[in-house]
């Protein structure tokens, strides 16, 4: 079907999805987008936050901790720093990597602390969404 492309989710630990698409909404830096079939060519950076892909069986729901995604008009690639299905799994996961930033930003002072603090709140609010 022409209104599905590929998008693929990877992060080094593993391959999380694979498959036909409709679209693929990103947690982008500078705000959030959603990627189509026949999308203009863009490479942009992920901050924390919830991606979702809208698949032919419905959606699913990601969360990822930072990246980059690759978008073209063939498909959508998505290359997480850290990334985990949206439940209670992955929830744990991620409890432990917030605590672990909070962590870090408590030893830090300036640009650097005020740059993980606002990550570490992204991903608070990304897994607050997963019920």
């Amino acid at each position: 079907m022409a209104d599905l492309m590929q998008f693929d989710l990877v992060s080094p630990e593993r391959t999380l999805a694979s498959g036909q698409v409709r679209a693929v909404q990103i947690p982008a830096a500078e705000g959030d987008m959603t990627a189509m079939a026949d999308h203009a060519a863009t490479i942009t950076s992920l901050r924390p936050g919830v991606l979702t892909s809208e698949g032919p069986d419905g959606d699913t729901r990601y969360v990822v901790t930072g990246g980059f995604a690759e978008i073209t008009p063939q498909g959508t690639s998505v290359l997480a720093e850290r990334a985990y299905p949206a439940n209670a799994e992955g929830r744990a996961a991620l409890d432990a990597i917030l605590q672990e930033m909070r962590g870090k930003a408590a030893t830090l002072s300036g640009p650097e602390k005020d740059t993980l603090d606002k990550a570490a709140d992204d991903l608070a609010r990304a897994i607050d969404t997963i019920t």
